[in-house]
């Protein structure tokens, strides 16, 4: 697949170079990372959360794992995590598990982890499991701008 057509669609709306970095398939991330020789904390990944309300997405480091409490208590919202069989409806031209970090692209609500938007160049799933795209962190921040930012995730 490469990438997947509303993220390609979306970074030439947005009139955003990019790269991409195949490698072999993976099933993580982490392995993503270490396949493509790219420091786990300049992943972007998408963690899908929801509630009464609907779909959201957080978007937080590779490295990092998203702080549900603490999520709740800073939107006043009850999210649960959500399980991978209902990301087909939400990302139908993405493979399980490898959801670009672009929620506006996909029209679900999108939160940013702090952590991301101090970074020169950003990689995140391209849609499938044998590639990422590099961009600079100048025009990440541009694709999320509008996105609520906080403290949404810890490292190990």
């Amino acid at each position: 697949m490469a990438i997947a057509k509303t993220v390609k669609d979306f970074l030439a709306q947005k009139s955003v170079d990019y790269d991409m970095v195949s490698h072999p398939h993976t099933g993580s991330s982490h392995e993503s990372a270490e396949a493509s020789h790219v420091n786990e904390d300049h992943i972007a990944k998408a963690v899908i959360v929801k509630d009464e309300s609907g779909y959201a997405m957080v978007v937080v480091p590779a490295s990092n794992w998203v702080e549900i409490k603490h999520l709740r208590n800073e939107l006043d919202r009850d999210f649960k995590l959500v399980e991978e069989n209902e990301l087909a409806k939400l990302f139908p031209d993405c493979e399980p598990g490898a959801i670009p970090p672009l929620g506006s692209a996909y029209q679900v609500d999108t939160f940013l982890d702090e952590e991301l938007t101090t970074l020169a160049n950003v990689y995140f799933e391209a849609g499938d499991h044998e590639n990422l795209v590099h961009i600079s962190g100048d025009n990440f921040k541009k694709l999320l701008s509008g996105v609520r930012h906080g403290y949404f995730s810890h490292d190990d």
